[in-house]
């Protein structure tokens, strides 16, 4: 019998092979942990479509800010849960609000961790959508200066990064002129470039009590079937002066990331989103999967899509994993 000269299976034949030939590595540098915080006092509310995540109090939001950091994550994302909602999403850009005063307390606590600032009106609005709505519709133009607003406040409490998710049109360079004309012109932009207006992002609305009460995201999310159109986003948020552009979600949007990566060769981050987390955590309770294996899983194929930055709810349960 003839054997073939090349047999793939040799270098599969011990672990140390298989680490050794890797194509694809993720480390806990490229990952960022979401968090939510929100005001009062007390203990940590869990979120139950979201197993293991909460709503946080900015005192719980310390300590769970010290244990993500303290196994190597190096960045938070933050989601503010305010007090009160009205139309313009006023606490979105209340130097008192609870974001600025998160922010705050994890410079100050917790120095050495990344302070990621999530912008958008859609948590602090009271019909929950991301921009200024009149007669029954969002308006571009009149939510961008509150968004470079809030930027800029988040900027002023010590943000290391803003990130605009929101999808208006003009956004980045709004943020981008507001940050520069207040002394941030250091404060780097992660631009939800291609956010999809997608099904899975039920579990974080419930969190955040933000899904809009009226009609739906369509008109400023992108439509799940479109590609070409991510790369002309990227493109426009990238010459508006995004420095890191995202893909939003992420699982079912790999080819997306990997053709925003290959075109422009810039920083690119991934949104491994709410839903996506809760399908794993869901499958891994009925005992249908191996939660743990399966998270891994799918975070290296959205670094192996090309995501340079993966923003997951499993960062601070996966890093001490890796290296």
């Amino acid at each position: 019998m003839t054997f073939p000269k090349t047999r793939m299976r040799r270098l599969r034949a011990s672990e140390a092979l298989r680490r050794m030939v890797r194509e694809t590595r993720l480390s806990r540098d490229q990952l960022v942990m979401p968090l939510f915080v929100r005001h009062g006092g007390g203990a940590p509310e869990p979120i139950a479509s979201m197993p293991g995540c909460a709503r946080h109090t900015i005192e719980s939001l310390v300590e769970e800010a010290r244990s993500v950091a303290a196994v190597g994550v190096p960045a938070v994302i933050l989601f503010g849960l305010p007090s009160r909602k009205d139309p313009q999403g006023s606490e979105a850009y209340d130097p008192e609000g609870i974001v600025p005063r998160a922010i705050r307390a994890l410079k100050r606590e917790v120095p050495g961790l990344l302070v990621w600032a999530d912008v958008c009106l859609c948590e602090y609005t009271d019909h929950g959508h991301c921009g200024v709505v009149e007669k029954g519709e969002v308006r571009n133009d009149a939510t961008l200066p509150l968004l470079a607003r809030a930027a800029t406040v988040y900027a002023d409490a010590g943000a290391d990064v803003v990130a605009p998710s929101d999808m208006m049109d003009g956004r980045v360079a709004a943020v981008r002129a507001s940050l520069d004309a207040s002394g941030h012109a250091e404060t780097p932009i992660v631009s939800y470039a291609a956010k999809y207006a997608s099904a899975f992002y039920g579990p974080f609305r419930e969190a955040a009590g933000s899904a809009p009460a009226f009609g739906d995201r369509r008109g400023y999310q992108m439509d799940p079937a479109n590609a070409d159109e991510a790369l002309r986003e990227v493109a426009l948020d990238l010459e508006e002066g995004a420095d890191v552009v995202m893909v939003k979600p992420a699982l079912a949007y790999l080819d997306v990331i990997r053709r925003v990566k290959d075109r422009f060769g810039v920083p690119v981050a991934a949104y491994h989103v709410s839903g996506e987390y809760a399908m794993i955590r869901a499958a891994a309770a009925n005992g249908w999967i191996d939660g743990d294996r399966a998270a891994l899983e799918v975070l290296t194929a959205i670094r192996r899509a090309g995501a340079d930055i993966i923003l997951t709810y499993f960062a601070k349960e996966i890093a001490p994993r890796l290296g």
